[in-house]
């Protein structure tokens, strides 16, 4: 190599040398950025906590004319600055969660009809996928889009019938919402809340307990997969919205059996759980004809929320202890809503 440089004459070796620099610093550009981008991502999407935040006034009239000075923000007591604000009107990625489980056969007609009108209620720029779930598992009917028309197709093709894998088909959403950047996100899911296996695991607690502590035995905050679904939802700032259908109410079971009861009652508590530890809002379908109104009212909740996040004040402990999370909002005749906290995990 020696030699034949020293053959290579005075201009050649100039072009050479600025090809080779050229190549360096490409390299070392390339590397940099490959060095840098994970830093970038873990202090972006990790450290950031992300709220979705209702205003109302006295009357409970939602207020969406709002701005970034009008929030305080505070972690344990302890104020904490707003690193990001969306308004009210910023556009959402929204997955449609429809249970197509054999509990639901009897009235899929007006689910797909609710679910229908729905889609007039949205804005134009939200993002729109459709996902069922029965028996045969989570299935995609439709990916993220803005064409309404491809939408309400995808909402006719929901099918099946047979178990409930509901914490299964949550954790397919919000992996799907993960793909979605940096947009606001929300789930609403349309369900009875009874998931199979979840059912299955409370039945062997209430069996083992004594008869008069089976109505307490079941302690719906402590299931694994709730809690494996709520802290995915904390990471991303995801609203769910749950449609409690009638057919798990367990104030209406045809048998009243303690032991049912008991298993129905941690099912709709964890589906209260899901909503107030995300932002978003539970609705109980008391009869099958308020489908079609309880959708449109969902949409506009949507709407009226406000999307916030802040730096915690130790973004690295994860300790997976309780962060309390309170949010004061400049006018005094105005009431925030949020989640109430979130486990530093």
């Amino acid at each position: 190599m020696i030699r034949f440089l020293t053959i290579i004459n005075l201009g050649h070796t100039r072009l050479f040398r600025g090809m080779l620099s050229c190549v360096v610093l490409l390299i070392v550009f390339a590397v940099g950025v490959s060095a840098q981008q994970p830093d970038e991502v873990i202090r972006t999407d990790t450290s950031l906590v992300q709220l979705n935040v209702g205003v109302v006034d006295r009357q409970g009239h939602a207020i969406t004319s709002l701005s970034r000075n009008d929030f305080t923000v505070y972690e344990d007591g302890v104020r904490r600055p707003i690193a990001v604000f969306e308004p009210t009107e910023a556009p959402f990625s929204l997955v449609m969660l429809l249970d197509m489980s054999g509990s639901t056969i009897n009235f899929r007609q007006q689910i797909q009809q609710a679910a229908l009108r729905f889609l007039d209620a949205l804005a134009p720029d939200d993002r729109v996928a459709v996902v069922e779930f029965n028996g045969k598992g989570v299935k995609s009917l439709l990916g993220f889009s803005t064409d309404r028309r491809r939408t309400a197709y995808a909402i006719t093709l929901a099918t099946g019938a047979g178990t409930t894998p509901l914490y299964d088909a949550l954790k397919y959403s919000l992996e799907e919402l993960g793909r979605e950047g940096k947009r606001r996100k929300a789930i609403v899911v349309l369900t009875d809340g009874v998931d199979t296996r979840v059912k299955d695991a409370d039945r062997a607690i209430v069996q083992k307990a004594p008869e008069s502590e089976i109505s307490s035995a079941i302690k719906p905050e402590a299931n694994s997969q709730l809690n494996s679904v709520l802290n995915d939802a904390d990471r991303q700032g995801v609203a769910i919205f749950p449609l409690a259908l009638p057919s798990g109410d367990p104030k209406h079971l045809p048998l009243p059996d303690p032991l049912i009861t008991a298993m129905y009652t941690a099912a709709r508590t964890r589906l209260e759980l899901l909503a107030n530890r995300t932002g978003g809002q539970l609705h109980e379908v008391r009869r099958l004809d308020e489908l079609a109104k309880i959708y449109p009212i969902i949409a506009a909740e949507m709407r009226s929320l406000y999307t916030i996040a802040y730096q915690p004040q130790n973004p690295g402990a994860h300790d997976g202890k309780w962060r309390e999370i309170r949010i004061e909002v400049a006018r005094a005749e105005l009431v925030a809503r949020t989640k109430p906290g979130y486990y530093a995990r």
